[in-house]
């Protein structure tokens, strides 16, 4: 059996998480800090190339200082849950359930957030052990979805990832949704005091 009950501490000071893609180590430590200036503790970077990697790794270095939460995502293979856990990673995310990456992440002793777009997906993941759970694409499932799913499983709490930003960020929070992942929004200064705004909630 799986566990990613960390999430309830991890999750527990802001409904916002950050997540930077493919930005290089200087522009990676940039919107980190930036985020976590802001008030946004956990951030997340997907790893999909080496440079991902060595970003991962410098984040991590940064947020341990700071004593902030820093993951590895895009996680999709036993493989890339080594080099999460070698980068100094807190925790893996993952765009889709895959029982052996969660398994091989739990080992690891990183909790694993894998993402899920039906029911079905969840029933297996919660089935597996896990209560937090990544919905992906949140803004193609869109906000009633996550109303749709409180029904069957009351006790899943999802994380909206995919398409969000200080615009719609508090339509998912009020659907329901435990976190909101925030990306390009973190670049646009435009977008900052909304967000500052969210994180009072």
């Amino acid at each position: 059996m799986a566990d990613n009950a960390h999430f309830d501490d991890l999750f527990a000071d802001a409904p916002l998480m950050a997540i930077m893609r493919g930005m290089g180590v200087e522009r990676s430590l940039s919107v980190a800090t930036a985020a976590w200036d802001l008030g946004i503790d956990v951030v997340e970077l997907p790893i999909q190339s080496a440079d991902d990697i060595e970003a991962l790794r410098v984040v991590s270095e940064a947020g341990r200082e700071r004593g902030k939460s820093v993951g590895a995502g895009t996680v999709v293979s036993v493989e890339h849950v080594a080099q999460a856990a070698a980068a100094g990673a807190q925790f893996t995310v993952s765009p889709g359930f895959d029982p052996e990456v969660v398994r091989a992440s739990v080992d690891a002793g990183l909790p694993p957030l894998p993402g899920v777009a039906s029911p079905s997906e969840v029933q297996l993941a919660m089935k597996e052990g896990l209560t937090w759970l990544k919905a992906f694409p949140a803004s193609l499932l869109g906000t009633k979805w996550f109303g749709a799913m409180r029904g069957p499983f009351p006790s899943a709490k999802f994380v909206a990832t995919g398409g969000m930003d200080a615009g719609n960020a508090g339509d998912f929070l009020d659907a329901g949704v435990r976190v909101v992942a925030v990306g390009s929004a973190l670049e646009d200064e435009t977008q900052l005091p909304r967000l500052a705004e969210l994180l009072k909630r």
